[in-house]
């Protein structure tokens, strides 16, 4: 079978069905390190995905993942750190944080000690794990699922799905961060207010301090703004001070796949062979990456 798409979904969708045993190519339009999976914060929490009560399941299966690959934190770019959630309630985020150990209810928010993930490192190990189980991951653009030549087709092309499948469902939320050096920030934070384009969090990662961010609908541009940039500075500076002055490394720009539901199916290619979409995940692509990748494996894997 081929797993087309690169990303978080597509790499750990072929981990777990090359380790399975099935033979198993992936196709990617681009190396991990150029995917919106890369550009991704890393911190584990269901953000901006639907419905909400499957993706809180999801997201809980692949929490306990990451809390067993945190014990590793130098090969899987994978690290429990603690940090807060302003403006959150416990009451307001459904039954699945009733679930999250050490959620609780703080100063202004909820705070927790939540897996944080390193994306480039990441995205490395998975392409690591994939090699030692024999999988090949190849640059290759796919413009028709029919002409993929697999008895199973598993589509994880997050927003190509658009395009490809078609699916006009599927739209882009851009996302636009600034990288800064960390001048001594170990927690992160996080301030979303889901009725302004515009929202405030900090994220330490091993290669930085990550700024965020935006959520901007339906806007396609790759090319940061600086306008955006520097407001996005100011806001995180307002919560700690020090960032002011911190030296910027980087700027970075995602587009998130949203969709009104995450596609998580089996159906058919027009010659009969099935294809499994996994794809639509919104903000929340990592964190529920490890859930949505069984599923989707076991829907590939079924019959065979």
């Amino acid at each position: 079978m081929i797993v087309v798409g690169g990303g978080v979904a597509g790499l750990t969708t072929a981990v777990l069905l090359a380790e399975s045993g099935r033979r198993v190519r992936v196709w990617a339009r681009e190396p991990a390190g150029l995917t919106t999976s890369a550009v991704a914060g890393g911190l584990w929490w269901p953000y901006r995905i639907e419905p909400g009560l499957l993706a809180g399941a999801w997201a809980l299966e692949s929490l306990a993942v990451y809390e067993e690959q945190a014990r590793r934190p130098q090969e899987t770019g994978v690290r429990l750190v603690d940090g807060v959630h302003h403006g959150s309630r416990l009451d307001e985020l459904g039954e699945w944080a009733g679930r999250v150990p050490g959620l609780r209810e703080c100063a202004g928010g909820v705070a927790a000690r939540l897996p944080v993930i390193d994306m480039p490192a990441y995205l490395a190990w998975l392409r690591e794990r994939l090699a030692k189980a024999g999988c090949e991951v190849e640059v290759r653009e796919v413009t028709d699922l029919a002409a993929v030549p697999a008895g199973v087709v598993v589509n994880c092309t997050g927003l190509g799905a658009r395009s490809l499948v078609p699916d006009p469902e599927v739209h882009p939320v851009r996302g636009q961060l600034v990288v800064v050096e960390n001048p001594g920030i170990t927690t992160w934070f996080t301030c979303v207010d889901h009725s302004r384009t515009g929202s405030t969090y900090f994220i330490p990662q091993p290669y930085g301090l990550l700024l965020g961010g935006t959520a901007e609908e339906d806007d396609w541009s790759l090319e940061p703004d600086p306008a955006t940039a520097a407001a996005v500075v100011a806001r995180c500076a307002r919560i700690r001070p020090e960032i002011a002055g911190a030296r910027v490394l980087g700027h970075r720009v995602g587009l998130r796949p949203a969709r009104s539901a995450v596609r998580l199916e089996r159906r058919r290619l027009p010659d009969g062979r099935p294809v499994v979409h996994n794809y639509g995940h919104g903000g929340a692509g990592v964190t529920v990456a490890w859930a949505c990748a069984r599923q989707a494996a076991g829907l590939a894997s079924a019959g065979l």
